[in-house]
């Protein structure tokens, strides 16, 4: 099955050797997502909130780009620096979400690119 590769100006240039997302068949692996500033590549400012929510952003631009939306998201990976931030991801995930949910996991990991508190990645399906 032939892979279509996923890019928008909407979302942040990918900073390595990987594509903002990879389409294969129905199935969209949506790359993780930092909270940069597409237009300036540069780290959001603002607190934690702005930083989710520029993080969900990126994420949505992405999943249009490809075709869906944040609501065809089947699975999404939460990184954090820190998971007392947990509760204030549920409460900006829910000004993008609506149920169903989708399954999610979330863990604390040490560091993230250019030292960001969270990072975002998720699997979407199309119909």
């Amino acid at each position: 099955m032939a892979k279509q590769i996923i890019h928008t100006d909407m979302a942040p240039k990918a900073i390595g050797t990987y594509s903002q997302a990879v389409k294969v068949g129905t199935t969209v692996y949506l790359s993780g997502q930092i909270p940069l500033v597409p237009e300036t590549m540069e780290v959001v400012q603002g607190d934690m909130r702005a930083q989710v929510r520029r993080v969900f952003d990126n994420l949505k631009a992405v999943a249009e780009a490809a075709g869906g939306s944040l609501a065809d998201v089947v699975k999404l990976n939460v990184f954090l620096t820190d998971l007392t931030h947990f509760p204030l991801v549920n409460e900006v995930m829910a000004e993008y979400f609506a149920q169903p949910y989708p399954a999610r996991a979330a863990v604390q990991v040490a560091a993230l690119p250019k030292g960001v508190p969270v990072e975002m990645d998720g699997v979407m399906e199309l119909e």
